[in-house]
């Protein structure tokens, strides 16, 4: 691939052009992968455009959630990808101990909600109203659920409060939470060219909206308070009786970041990229089946007017 190196970069210091992120220590930032194409997409172009400016980099797999104790103590470093709608409690939570800052937006911006084919409207003409889905159970149960609607979560370490969404609304319906994002894609895939019903988590930015016609449920609009005083909305004996808050995607680091690599820290809070560029980037690997690594050099030579001011100080 065709990238600047750092001769071409240092010739640039020299001659006025643009200067590296500052290097103060070599050893490595460690930045966590998770278990959903996108976030190993954000991760490692991040990586790479570290590692242009001469940084010692290592991808550490991580869960999402459990990664905030690393991040605290300092043995993981920067976690690209924190969701408003699933981490934004264990991210504040962070941060209130000390350990961890926010490094900013990524320019993405995040929602995630029960979602249904558009022919599913055929069997459950309610929707997307979210009051029609206790109606429409048997239209989506199966040998599986039995008597109540199956909804096909995201794997668990997502978090998403599903189950606690299910009581606090009175919902006939059990989570089966699938085991990888490709998991519940692929199950997606089979689903719609079958015109079979199905009920599962969505997200954006992704492919599947895109590709797909469908509609999220609509449920009673989210507030801070529906999380933590059941006494907000319907059930006043039940937190979480509202849909999922939306916003931006953000990016987290060790409080320790600045200090020993002050440069890399500036350059993760200069990262941004919109839905559309990562989801036509999702779209190369789950549709296409091209590799990571292959999408995230072809990002990295076609956008080094981007990347390189990041690293510009």
């Amino acid at each position: 691939m065709k990238r600047m190196t750092l001769a071409t970069a240092a010739a640039l210091v020299l001659s006025g052009g643009m200067a590296l992120a500052e290097v103060k220590s070599e050893d490595p930032i460690k930045l966590t992968l998770h278990d959903w194409t996108g976030q190993l997409i954000t991760t490692q172009i991040m990586a790479a455009v570290l590692e242009e400016a001469g940084y010692n980099v290592e991808l550490v797999q991580a869960d999402y959630l459990a990664q905030f104790a690393g991040l605290e103590t300092g043995d993981l470093h920067v976690a690209m990808e924190i969701w408003e709608t699933t981490g934004r409690e264990a991210m504040d939570a962070a941060i209130g101990k000390g350990g961890v800052v926010n490094l900013g937006e990524t320019g993405m911006l995040a929602k995630e909600e029960w979602w249904y084919p558009s022919y599913v409207k055929e069997q459950c003409p309610g929707l997307p109203d979210w009051t029609a889905l206790n109606d429409c159970a048997a239209v989506f149960a199966t040998a599986e659920t039995g008597e109540k609607g199956r909804y096909l979560g995201g794997p668990v370490t997502w978090g998403g409060f599903d189950e606690e969404r299910i009581a606090g609304l009175g919902l006939n319906y059990e989570v089966i939470h699938a085991g990888t994002d490709a998991a519940m894609f692929a199950e997606l895939e089979s689903a719609y060219q079958r015109k079979d019903p199905i009920l599962l988590w969505v997200y954006a930015p992704h492919w599947a909206p895109q590709k797909y016609e469908g509609e999220w449920v609509e449920f009673p609009a989210y507030e801070a308070a529906c999380y933590t005083d059941p006494a907000w909305g319907g059930n006043p004996n039940a937190t979480h009786d509202c849909g999922k808050p939306s916003g931006p995607i953000w990016k987290v680091g060790w409080a320790g970041l600045a200090e020993k690599w002050p440069g890399a820290d500036k350059a993760i809070r200069a990262f941004t990229i919109d839905n559309d560029a990562m989801g036509a980037m999702i779209a190369k690997v789950d549709l296409d089946g091209q590799p990571i690594e292959d999408v995230v050099n072809e990002w990295m030579d076609g956008n080094q007017a981007t990347w390189s001011a990041w690293i510009a100080q």
